[in-house]
């Protein structure tokens, strides 16, 4: 399994006209995503009421039509009422905590090679900013592409504003980022583990899949795109 892109490769094509975009779930953070734990660390620690764990799973069986957890990303029940300046400290805390320590090697060398070579490095996550924005500050990354949630005087309303960060809401923002930044998406790098980084991996010249998971590894030999495994 390919372990590109090499140090040489990346010094070849260095400059702030390419991107480096980084899934974060599975990809820079081998195993659950950190949504999960996250609200696992909240009703752990007794910041969720019972009820939640209800609403929230009789939510997903309602939309059950779609066989994903998808309807859980777009709407984040246990939020439902909280205020940001309630749960943005937890998070800061747990992401430093709990989810720095589970950084894969390799995609931080990987990381740190694309910073070597000057390129515009962002992560691309289907989790909340709220807890991508403390990684990205923790690993010295400007540009953070994640979901964004609806809130109100009252709170979170469980909405997420679009467009959601999977799928083809991920190359929806790749390419406005590309636009934005003078990026040359056919020199960029992008790096990412399920069917939902299918098309942000499609808009770059140098695709990697990365602990590939619900088919990915089949999606990526019929694409010819280069697979690695991160720990």
């Amino acid at each position: 399994m390919s372990q590109f892109p090499t140090a040489k490769s990346l010094a070849q094509d260095g400059d702030p006209g390419v991107g480096a975009f980084f899934d974060v779930d599975n990809t820079l953070i081998p195993g659950q995503s950190i949504e999960i734990r996250f609200f696992r660390y909240l009703w752990n620690e007794g910041f969720l009421p019972k009820h939640v764990v209800f609403d929230s799973g009789w939510y997903l069986l309602k939309n059950i039509f779609s066989f994903s957890l998808a309807p859980l990303r777009q709407r984040k029940i246990y939020l439902i009422g909280k205020r940001p300046e309630g749960v943005e400290p937890l998070a800061k805390w747990f992401v430093r905590s709990e989810i720095v320590p589970r950084l894969s090697l390799e995609g931080s060398a990987a990381l740190t090679r694309h910073q070597q070579a000057g390129h515009q490095v962002a992560l691309v996550s289907g989790s909340p900013s709220f807890l991508v924005d403390p990684l990205a500050h923790y690993l010295g990354i400007s540009h953070v592409l994640a979901a964004q949630l609806e809130v109100t005087r009252d709170g979170y309303t469980g909405g997420v504003l679009a467009p959601y960060p999977y799928g083809p809401g991920k190359r929806r923002l790749v390419q406005s980022f590309a636009v934005s930044h003078e990026v040359d998406l056919s020199r960029s790098y992008a790096y990412g583990d399920s069917p939902g980084d299918v098309e942000a991996l499609e808009s770059v010249g140098h695709p990697l899949v990365v602990n590939p998971i619900r088919g990915m590894a089949r999606i990526a030999r019929r694409h010819r795109w280069p697979i690695a495994v991160w720990a």
